[in-house]
């Protein structure tokens, strides 16, 4: 079966010509797909008699049109935050978020169904990691965003009204663990005759594949990358990411001292605070240290890094607890204080259970309450 969001205009053009079409339909029907299409009633600069033609393909299994079906979705109280869970042709689900901003839509996609990291902070790893997702089925999280938010404005889909303007690949999954199908997603979202979201503004986070980090250096320069590091030595990081048994400090470091070198960016250090585990002023201490040996500038700041701390959302089943609010401000005053730039992120999402897994582990455990 074709997935035409995973399929490039080549293969859709041979498709067309193979049912005795002219290749210029694939040009028209990708336009839809990027627009939020959901069936093919929908493109009408197509003919009725190709559109039933089409559909007769889908029905014989011959192509389909991403492959996700929309099974839940939640609204936070403030209307900022929008989390949906999405269904795969395979009975797997995955997550994405809708973060409102004043500067415009970002949506969080996941990268594979499950995930196997093993951070113990984090839902999507509770299960394993199922599969990996193709570069329609990220895609399709995207479009399914933009359809849902035009139809909620009332928007026709050929509207230039609304667009998705940032991506950030920060849901269920490791990114870097899927790296050739993520790469195929970026460069189908940033083409400018798809989606044409810019490569700085999409964001690829990894929890520390080194050998992936010089790959994603040299294939992708222009996306911004993060590492979730949350600790700043091998004993308290060790015991909140596995990735750390294999990957220590002292490996991850220096691949991401090489990674600005060789893009000229800036890389974004999250730290999702933990209360007890990682949110002491001794630990904020160890942060500075760690990031001036790496990224220390003349004037004694620490340059091309940005830390990015996270109040961590509860997850009943991970045993761990936020750091409140006045903890986190601490801690980012220490960083910024010693000339390490800082910011807590806006908490956005809580009430809707927005952490990365928990809509899913939701719907893979009826008797959880937390949808």
């Amino acid at each position: 079966m074709l997935n035409l969001l995973d399929a490039d205009k080549k293969e859709i053009e041979c498709f067309f010509e193979a049912i005795g079409e002219k290749k210029f339909r694939a040009a028209q029907v990708q336009s839809w797909l990027y627009r939020g299409a959901m069936n093919f009633e929908e493109m009408t600069d197509l003919s009725k008699t190709l559109r039933r033609r089409l559909d007769e393909e889908v029905r014989k299994g011959t192509i389909s049109l991403g492959g996700i079906t929309r099974l839940a979705a939640l609204s936070s109280s403030d209307k900022s935050t929008e989390k949906f869970l999405f269904g795969l042709s395979d009975g797997n689900a995955i997550e994405t978020v809708l973060m409102r901003y004043k500067y415009g839509n970002s949506v969080c996609v996941s990268s594979q169904a499950g995930c196997r990291m093993g951070c113990v902070f984090c839902a999507s790893t509770i299960g394993g990691l199922k599969r990996n997702l193709t570069p329609g089925e990220i895609t399709a999280q995207v479009t399914a965003v933009l359809r849902h938010i035009k139809d909620e404005k009332g928007y026709s889909l050929s509207s230039k009204e609304e667009r998705i303007g940032h991506i950030v690949i920060m849901g269920t999954g490791e990114p870097l663990d899927n790296f050739d199908n993520v790469k195929r997603f970026i460069e189908i979202v940033s083409d400018p005759h798809g989606l044409a979201v810019g490569l700085r503004n999409i964001t690829v986070s990894t929890c520390g594949i080194v050998p992936m980090i010089g790959r994603f250096a040299e294939e992708l320069p222009q996306v911004n990358l993060a590492i979730s590091l949350h600790a700043p030595n091998n004993a308290v990081r060790s015991t909140l990411m596995p990735i750390n048994r294999k990957y220590p400090i002292e490996v991850l470091m220096p691949a991401c001292e090489d990674y600005v070198k060789k893009t000229g960016r800036r890389i974004t250090f999250e730290y999702a605070l933990a209360a007890d585990r990682n949110d002491t002023e001794q630990q904020a201490e160890g942060l500075i240290r760690l990031l001036k040996r790496y990224f220390r500038e003349k004037n004694g700041t620490a340059g091309l890094c940005h830390v990015n701390l996270i109040p961590l959302n509860k997850v009943e089943e991970t045993g761990l607890e936020g750091s409140d609010r006045r903890k986190a401000e601490t801690f980012c005053s220490l960083l910024t204080a010693a000339g390490v730039p800082a910011t807590i992120r806006r908490e956005m999402g809580a009430d809707i259970h927005a952490a990365c897994g928990q809509l899913r582990l939701s719907e893979n455990n009826p008797d959880k309450t937390n949808i």
